[in-house]
């Protein structure tokens, strides 16, 4: 018979009240959520938040405090991600889908432009080099 003076049998284990467990078992149920949900769902999701994000930072969102959070040169990378996504995706998500985040990825490229001190050369605003000119 040996005994253990270490003590290391009566210490807790690192995991061992369950948040292990926990947090493996929130990854698999949210793996299971990606799962079930389509491309086309997914692609629309993403590029509807990417839409949000740029009105806010074009300026479309007011601040109570400041007055507002526009950010013209965050506003431009969110607008160039989201031209790419939407053309690059175009073709999976039928015309419906597509058309639709289109319209709006056009109406955030006028509104960037209207919030410009001076426009951009034609061609050279955000997404016009996967959307072509917006005017």
């Amino acid at each position: 018979m040996s005994t253990d003076h270490t003590g290391a049998g009566s210490a807790p284990q690192p995991g061992a009240d369950g948040a292990s467990h926990r947090h493996a078992d929130d990854a698999s149920g949210f793996t299971r959520d990606i799962a079930d949900v389509s491309a086309v769902e997914l692609i629309t999701t993403t590029a509807v938040h990417l839409m949000s994000a740029a009105a806010i930072k074009v300026g479309l969102a007011e601040d109570e405090e400041t007055g507002q959070y526009k950010d013209l040169d965050e506003a431009r990378k969110v607008i160039n991600a989201l031209a790419a996504l939407i053309t690059a995706s175009a073709p999976d998500l039928g015309n419906e889908h597509a058309r639709s985040l289109r319209d709006g990825l056009r109406s955030l490229q006028l509104a960037f432009q209207e919030a410009l001190p001076v426009p951009d050369e034609m061609g050279q605003g955000p997404g016009e080099k996967f959307t072509g000119p917006v005017r």
